[in-house]
């Protein structure tokens, strides 16, 4: 397939990405990194009556700053509306990044990360938007969504109302690291968690009279990882993974706080990850059960045993699209265009897709060079944040 002639100012999108790199915005703490991105969307050509905001950051529970970015453009040729999707936040990591442009990357100075998750998004969708408008390529309607809070846990597209969006019928999503990487689908995620009420005692003159709530959760947590539930799962039933993230007490303080008393509360927190809601939430009963037959071993000198209280909540659904799905197939049809072979991928974390197809809104993610997200070795490639512009323009002009 022969690559389409696309005038993708170089220098100006790498301009856009300057500049939202240099913007604080970490999860919840959106509003600035939105502001920019509409004053670069409004230097682009876009009116102010097309730029809106829904009022998901009013349904999120945690504290947002402002809903998710909507932009609406009107379509220049027939054809049902398509969705670009990106995330605003980033981790708290990146606070007070430095971005500096050293030949064809952009770095940090090596104390925060970087911020290219996803600031390489946004200055991709401005981009795609200069570009559109700057030399009158025709397209259909298109959406542009900037979501918030995705970086801590997808709320911004999980309570989103998507008749907000003007019923898009795909979305392709940024949030990769090569535009030749597809991402078709993506495990689902349950968080568990449970507290342990023990019995404090003097650990000295009486530790007879207690029951270790530390006890009780370390002997669950190897429980779990005897019975295969810890770290990578395998079973005859199918496959996913596990951590415990959280092993502490009350809110900010550890479990126990003195050598000589028998410990009386703990607080333990992780997450189970599957292909399949049904398995996700299997290794979360895994871990259920571990902590009961841990709770039965640890008893004072009565017979009594902790108190346990597990619970558990599923964080974003699963989703896998067919390789042969009109989402898909015009995915593959623009990488191709561009001299790149496409090749379909299945995420392990979370995306912002898991929920806009939840929504009824297949989705495909993209890459736009980002590397080493969430360290403080980040960086953007630039040569492949220009492939995955140029990507963006194909996609919205033969979708």
């Amino acid at each position: 397939m022969t690559a389409p002639v696309i005038h993708l100012d170089v220098e100006s999108a790498i301009g856009h990405l300057m500049r939202f790199l240099a913007i604080e915005g970490v999860t919840g703490q959106e509003a600035n990194i939105a502001n920019a991105v509409i004053e670069e969307l409004k230097k682009v050509g876009v009116p102010e009556s097309a730029i809106r905001f829904d009022d998901v950051h009013t349904r999120i529970p945690l504290p947002t700053e402002t809903g998710n970015l909507i932009v609406d453009l009107p379509g220049t040729r027939p054809g049902a509306r398509v969705l670009f999707s990106t995330h605003l936040d980033t981790v708290p990591l990146c606070a007070g990044a430095r971005p500096e442009r050293r030949g064809d990357r952009i770095v940090s100075d090596g104390t925060t990360a970087l911020g290219g998750d996803n600031r390489t998004g946004c200055a991709m969708l401005v981009t795609l938007v200069e570009t559109l408008l700057k030399h009158d390529l025709p397209h259909p309607p298109i959406t542009l969504l900037f979501t918030v809070r995705e970086e801590s846990g997808l709320h911004g597209a999980r309570e989103m109302d998507p008749k907000v969006l003007g019923g898009p019928v795909m979305c392709f999503n940024v949030d990769g690291k090569l535009a030749s990487e597809l991402l078709i689908g993506a495990v689902g995620q349950e968080n568990w968690e449970v507290e342990i009420i023990g019995r404090a005692s003097h650990a000295g003159v009486a530790p007879e009279k207690g029951i270790s709530a530390t006890l009780v959760g370390a002997i669950g947590l190897a429980e779990a990882s005897k019975s295969g539930w810890f770290g990578k799962v395998v079973k005859p039933d199918g496959a996913g993974t596990s951590n415990v993230g959280i092993f502490g007490g009350r809110p900010g303080q550890p479990a126990g706080d003195a050598t000589n008393v028998v410990t009386d509360y703990a607080f333990v927190r992780g997450e189970a990850r599957a292909p399949e809601a049904a398995f996700a939430a299997r290794i979360t009963e895994g871990y259920r059960q571990a902590f009961a037959t841990a709770q039965g071993m640890v008893k004072d000198a009565d017979g009594a045993v902790a108190e346990v209280k597990f619970s558990h909540t599923a964080a974003y659904p699963p989703f896998r699209l067919d390789e042969a799905s009109p989402v898909v197939a015009v995915a593959a049809r623009a990488v191709k265009s561009l001299g790149l072979d496409p090749v379909f991928l299945f995420s392990n974390g979370g995306l912002d897709a898991n929920w806009l197809d939840k929504h009824g809104i297949p989705t495909v993610t993209i890459g736009a060079g980002q590397y080493d997200v969430h360290t403080i070795n980040e960086y953007v490639d630039l040569t492949e944040f220009a492939t995955g512009c140029r990507l963006a323009v194909t996609l919205a002009t033969i979708a």
